[in-house]
């Protein structure tokens, strides 16, 4: 098996374990996670352009349109040269995908599918740390102090759309706007879809699929759910 770039998506529903997955592939197979949202965050502290771009949207609590979204995603991209790469939350659309298409060749797409009512549950029990975006999930991977964040302190929130009443609308608005990417790579022989409801039987399946397509790393620790 010869090393080599790996360039890779994964997409899932809100809840549905793209973080947990997304960190063990890192931890695993050394592909650089790029998640949209921490991106975003991040950079609209510290990158004019971006600040310029993106904080009108995130500020008012919008999407950030697809021409400014793939711009910005692009330009990550192309700052990181050969690198191997696994992307979270984009693209999100399906002129996203296009767009990224037309740039770079994806050797694979991670599908998680998770169950309706599963989603539901884990997203009504999830709490984050605002500044960070660290997540909690009350069930199964709470902080050490209830309502606490372990590293800062700071009083954790539910995001508001997060709360029961709003959790079901997303997770259509979600379906709706992901199902002609998903299409689009079942098209190009490059989807993957893995389904379950534990993020921990789910992982053992993409590993094997990661490890037939690029060397894992000498780690042999186990896992534990997040």
């Amino acid at each position: 098996m010869a090393s080599k770039i790996l360039r890779a998506v994964i997409l899932g529903a809100p809840g549905s374990g793209k973080g947990t997955i997304s960190q063990r592939i890192t931890k695993c197979f050394g592909l650089k996670h790029i998640s949209s949202g921490d991106f975003l965050r991040s950079s609209v502290r510290s990158d004019p352009e971006i600040e310029l771009l993106a904080k009108q949207y995130l500020d008012r609590g919008y999407l950030v349109p697809d021409h400014v979204m793939t711009h910005l995603m692009l330009e990550k991209l192309k700052s990181m040269g050969e690198q191997s790469w696994l992307l979270d939350g984009f693209p999100h659309t399906l002129a996203q995908a296009e767009a990224l298409n037309g740039i770079y060749h994806l050797d694979l797409v991670i599908h998680l599918n998770v169950p309706f009512e599963t989603l539901k549950e884990r997203l009504s029990a999830r709490w984050v740390h605002q500044s960070s975006g660290r997540v909690y999930n009350m069930t199964f991977n709470p902080p050490l102090l209830h309502g606490i964040d372990d590293i800062t302190g700071d009083i954790l929130i539910q995001r508001d759309d997060d709360k029961p009443e709003v959790v079901a609308s997303r997770l259509r608005q979600y379906k709706d706007t992901t199902k002609p990417v998903i299409d689009l790579y079942k098209t190009k022989g490059i989807l993957h879809t893995f389904s379950g409801t534990e993020t921990d039987k789910i992982w053992p399946y993409i590993h094997s699929l990661l490890s037939a397509r690029i060397p894992a790393l000498n780690i042999e620790a186990p896992f534990r759910q997040s």
